[in-house]
């Protein structure tokens, strides 16, 4: 079982209950709220790996476009 309050301790960004974290490939991202749903993201946005719905994939998408520059070193 995953421990969600490491991740959201650990993660770079967390908007609206996902929880951002960067990564060699892009982007990883999990909806805190319902921990079997996460993404993963290349730097330009495409989805490499997931386990979320179309919709869900949208927002999450939609949430980094608009706060990437938070997520910047």
């Amino acid at each position: 079982m995953i421990d969600i309050k490491i991740i959201a301790d650990e993660a770079d960004m967390i908007v609206n209950g996902y929880a951002f974290k960067r990564c060699k490939e892009g982007y990883r991202v999990l909806n805190l709220n319902r921990p079997d749903r996460a993404t993963v993201l290349s730097l330009d946005g495409k989805v490499l790996e997931t386990s979320m719905d179309d919709i869900e994939i949208r927002i999450v998408i939609n949430y980094l476009e608009k706060n990437r520059k938070f997520m910047e070193e």
